[in-house]
């Protein structure tokens, strides 16, 4: 298998539709875990109105997932200006839908439920065949197909929560002989005890372990066992939520936090056929502990590859048997030795990687390398696609096979601002930065930085 396999789309088509020329509706309902998550136990968690606004427009992304003669549905037109760069690189751009009436503080698939007109246009297409890609399914993607009579393109939102806990992912791994970090899953407090016993004996050893909640999602619901008193409060914290509200099962994973010499990325995708196409590995870039971006090509060794392939054609075998179809996104990592713990969780739905697929096929093949990333904003006033081009001007791409920044998604630089509209607000840049050479990509992507910084409205963190 190679890392870049071309025709993804046409691919991702004929898998959960059965023809490479369906037709999809498109949907970037992220953090689509927030919503498997309800009614589940869960362990401290905090987020901004800002921030869950700029989440909810990362569903500008889909617009380059899908192709021409594809549709997708967003919180509001995109920028023009952005609209006319992508079409000038010669990006071919699917019918937009937009809501009525967003809500920043709703995902898209909850402002599309409160839009009568929308829904019947989405009925339309269902009478020429198109069907609903979301980027996951939950219960409140099956009500808008409900609504709207547009079929899903995917299973059922309850075996995509299931595949998608964490717990499925260690019994998958276990039942599969893959190579993972020693856990324990829990579902009982019993269990959890058991669990915070075992991570107990690791601290002694100057060891650490980690509790992740099975639906946790960017860096949410999870807590790093420090100590003997942090392991005594997460047991005291989940056994108060779980007497008050008498419900007694639970899902966490209790895990050892290995050592790790670098994050990996990989997609496959299982059709409802059974068979299973790896799609892309990528390596993960940080900075100081920060998560910064993917590489890619990940500059992986054939034998750090191998049990990569391998774990993607069990892995995808196994949730094609449990009824799975469609897009699989697995975390793994290497160790400190360049060996590979080849599945850490596995993630029945798109992933950030996913939309960047296209544009990899498109601008950063053979003897290209890019990264993808984002660059956090803090603005105090909206800023335009115009304005940024002016600022970034011979930095952006600007045709197939050169060098630049590809922006591919522009909703999250203004988001925020729905949130303080009279005041400072933060935002997010999302694109890839492509080059012929790892220096380049360095250089460019510190030109970008140092540009953006120039600029007195906008200061990147």
């Amino acid at each position: 298998m190679d890392e870049f396999l071309p025709g993804f789309l046409p691919r991702l088509k004929h898998a959960v539709a059965g023809s490479p020329e369906a037709p999809l509706v498109f949907l970037g309902n992220f953090e689509v875990e927030e919503v498997w998550a309800r009614g589940e136990h869960t362990l401290p968690r905090f987020s901004a109105a800002s921030g869950s606004a700029v989440v909810n427009r990362m569903d500008e992304l889909a617009l380059l997932l899908a192709d021409k003669g594809d549709h997708v549905v967003l919180k509001s037109a995109p920028d023009p200006d952005y609209l006319g760069h992508l079409e000038r690189l010669g990006v071919r751009l699917p019918e937009i839908h937009t809501v009525a009436a967003q809500d920043s503080q709703r995902t898209v698939t909850e402002d599309a439920l409160a839009d009568p007109a929308l829904l019947t246009t989405l009925g339309d297409l269902a009478g020429r065949g198109a069907a609903l890609l979301p980027h996951g399914v939950s219960v409140v993607e099956e009500e808008l197909a409900r609504a709207s009579g547009l079929p899903l393109a995917t299973p059922t939102a309850e075996l995509c929560k299931a595949v998608n806990s964490k717990i499925y992912s260690r019994r998958v791994a276990d039942e599969l002989g893959l190579r993972q970090p020693t856990g324990w899953t829990c579902e009982t407090v019993d269990e959890l005890e058991t669990a915070l016993d075992h991570a107990r004996d690791l601290l002694a050893r100057g060891r650490r372990a980690v509790v992740k909640e099975a639906f946790g999602v960017s860096g949410k619901g999870i807590v790093v066992l420090e100590n003997e008193r942090w392991t005594e409060r997460v047991l005291r914290m989940v056994r108060q939520r779980v007497e008050r509200s008498g419900r007694p099962r639970i899902a966490f994973v209790v895990e050892e936090w290995v050592d790790h010499g670098g994050d990996l990325n990989y997609q496959f995708t299982v059709g409802r056929d059974g068979h299973v196409d790896f799609d892309f590995v990528k390596r993960a870039v940080t900075e100081g502990g920060v998560h910064k971006g993917h590489r890619m090509p990940a500059l992986l060794t054939p034998r750090q590859l191998a049990p990569l392939y391998e774990a993607a054609a069990a892995v995808g075998a196994r949730l094609a048997r449990d009824g799975y179809a469609g897009v699989v996104g697995v975390d793994a990592l290497l160790d400190t030795e360049g060996g590979v713990f080849p599945v850490l969780e596995i993630n029945a739905r798109s992933n950030m990687s996913t939309y960047q697929v296209r544009l990899q096929e498109k601008f950063a093949g053979e003897g290209r390398t890019a990264l993808a990333r984002h660059y956090p904003l803090r603005l105090d006033r909206p800023l335009p696609f115009g304005r940024l081009a002016d600022l970034l001007k011979g930095l952006l791409l600007e045709r197939t096979g050169g060098s630049g920044l590809l922006v591919n998604n522009y909703a999250t630089v203004n988001a925020g601002h729905a949130v303080h509209p009279d005041g400072a607000f933060d935002g997010r840049l999302y694109g890839l930065v492509v080059a012929d050479s790892v220096a380049g990509l360095s250089a460019l992507d510190e030109a970008v930085t140092a540009r953006l910084m120039s600029e007195g409205a906008v200061h990147v963190s």
